[in-house]
């Protein structure tokens, strides 16, 4: 009998492996970004709650009055209610923001979709029409489109639509350029799936992620674009209350009176930034990590 003890195996050598941070359900600037945003909906909903005063109604004798307790921005040189006339004028520019880039997502998507998954007459035919919308500036594009309409609400949709679609058609047509020559298209094909289904359920929700994250920083520029043409005559028609149109109107008092351009030009730059961060926090989500 050996005196010899057989020694235990040792333990198997432990790697180190750096822990990889989780990326958080909602990034905190989409956080940030969507409480900014929820702030003005809720003010512009709670408008006839808020303010008593009626956004439209003149009273020229207590026009251009400083902040007070009863007008607490004061008054413009019509005598109306400036919190008045930003809350009310809330809804007409988050329409103005939502309302043409919905709009322009969906038309953008079916024809992009549509020049990129079928290609060859389609796409050649297509892509032309792109090129030469694109061939024009946007803003004297929109602009023109408006002053042959006429001014007006649903006139600056129009021109808003036909103008903003390119974008998103381009977008996805490169998207889905890629995406169609992937392994798990070419197995759903293989499979015998229509060419609908395969459009639905294997390209789509593998390409939107980019337009939804381009449509975010659009509606911001919609909503400038917005201002830019009520500034211009050319969008909203006083005495609608719109932000770009208040400080259309407030200019000439813009060293007298200032809180006529300041409070509107504030409310811009508070959508500009919510809606910017919203899209940033939706980049950093849904990028794709390794």
């Amino acid at each position: 009998m050996s005196d010899t003890i057989d020694a235990a195996p040792a333990p198997p050598a432990v790697v180190w492996r750096p822990a990889v941070p989780r990326r958080p359900a909602v990034p905190l600037v989409a956080w940030i970004g969507s409480v900014m945003l929820g702030t003005v909906i809720a003010a512009a909903l709670l408008a006839p709650i808020l303010t008593p005063y009626d956004p439209t109604k003149t009273d020229l004798e207590n026009s251009l009055q400083a902040p007070s307790a009863a007008h607490p921005l004061g008054t413009d040189n019509f005598g109306r209610d400036i919190l008045a006339r930003l809350l009310y004028g809330a809804r007409v520019d988050l329409q103005i923001g939502a309302v043409p880039t919905v709009i322009t997502l969906i038309l953008g998507v079916v024809i992009g979709t549509a020049a990129g998954f079928y290609g060859r007459a389609i796409d050649g035919v297509l892509m032309r029409v792109v090129d030469i919308s694109m061939s024009f500036p946007f803003y004297v594009l929109v602009i023109a489109i408006v002053a042959m309409l006429g001014p007006g609400l649903r006139n600056m949709y129009v021109a808003m639509v036909l103008t903003g679609w390119v974008a998103y058609a381009r977008v996805i047509r490169g998207e889905i350029l890629v995406a169609k020559t992937l392994e798990y298209i070419q197995a759903a094909r293989a499979l015998g799936a229509s060419d609908l289904r395969v459009i639905r359920g294997h390209l789509l929700p593998n390409v939107m992620t980019v337009a939804v994250i381009f449509a975010m920083s659009d509606v911001v520029l919609n909503i400038l674009l917005g201002g830019a043409l009520s500034f211009l005559g050319l969008g909203v028609q006083p005495p609608t209350p719109e932000w770009g149109l208040m400080i259309t109107e407030g200019r000439d008092f813009l060293l007298t009176f200032p809180s006529m351009v300041i409070f509107p030009g504030i409310a811009l730059l508070w959508v500009g930034i919510a809606f910017n961060l919203i899209g940033d926090g939706l980049t950093d989500r849904l990028r794709p990590r390794a």
